[in-house]
């Protein structure tokens, strides 16, 4: 992996802590959300390509890499609200924001939270309900805690926790994120009310039941009716399913980044292909 250099760092004070934040590229605004217990350099294979045309700002998350832990409680609805204090403080106006896992949770909340913030919203590998994980998946998330510091002190976020104030905080920090898993919640209601565009991108093989993906998919409107194969009916939501990979390792997929920026620059005004198969179709019918 080529080794980039950021535009601008730094600590980027919200309610109750701070969460360091990386910058590369320059044009549009991106924010870029890891998954648990990840940080900023292995969400590169999005954040490099993206930040070609873009300007790519990755965050870590409360507790995650370098954001040091601190008393404040984790919640979903506190990450929304980071996000969304980030995007105001770096004064981005309105941002797209794409997250992976536990990051896409937070992009989804901000979204929910903050509609005035989010242009776009690109949710990689998370579900709208607890419900939406495989029950093996909800059962190893749920367990994690302080008594797997040990085995989690390698982890990227476990590596960066030795550079916090109060390193001592990594277990806690592991029992918060074990509670806030375990949660259940159903965020179906509001997923239908979002007013920006939204797309969807899991792994054939992930950890986000397929059942669960159409639905979220139908609650943004998408598949749920015969487009039409004139004058084709677009939705503002969009579906990509990746094959070949699995939840834990699909960051690493080269095939996200082109996925993520056709969304990002589509003109949401219908597809020309579909306009084209169309004519052409009809033209055969003339014969």
């Amino acid at each position: 992996m080529t080794t980039m250099q950021p535009a601008s760092k730094g600590f980027i004070e919200v309610k109750g802590t701070k969460l360091w934040h990386e910058s590369y590229g320059q044009g549009a605004p991106l924010v870029v959300l890891h998954g648990g217990l990840m940080t900023i350099p292995e969400m590169m294979t999005l954040i490099g390509p993206l930040a070609k045309h873009r300007k790519v700002v990755g965050v870590e998350l409360q507790g995650h890499g370098r954001s040091p832990d601190t008393d404040r409680p984790i919640t979903f609805a506190g990450a929304g609200d980071d996000v969304a204090s980030v995007i105001d403080q770096l004064k981005l106006g309105q941002a797209d924001v794409a997250g992976v896992s536990f990051g896409a949770a937070a992009g989804l909340r901000a979204a929910i939270q903050h509609p005035d913030k989010v242009r776009r919203l690109v949710v990689i590998s998370t579900p709208y309900a607890k419900q939406g994980w495989y029950p093996k998946a909800q059962e190893g998330m749920g367990s994690v805690n302080a008594g797997m510091a040990d085995t989690m002190k390698d982890t990227p976020t476990g590596k960066f926790s030795r550079q916090w104030p109060q390193p001592e905080r990594f277990p806690q920090f592991l029992d918060k994120m074990g509670k806030l898993l375990s949660q259940d919640y159903d965020w179906s209601a509001e997923v239908k009310k979002l007013p920006m565009p939204v797309m969807l991108v899991y792994a054939d093989h992930d950890s986000v039941a397929q059942a669960h993906i159409a639905q979220f998919f139908a609650l943004l409107g998408g598949g749920i009716t015969e487009p039409g194969w004139e004058n084709t009916k677009f939705t503002n939501a969009r579906l990509a399913i990746v094959p070949g990979y699995s939840h834990y390792n699909f960051i690493s997929a080269p095939e996200l980044a082109p996925i993520v920026e056709k969304f990002l620059a589509d003109s949401m005004q219908g597809a020309a292909s579909g306009a084209a198969a169309a004519s052409a179709a009809a033209g055969r019918h003339d014969h």
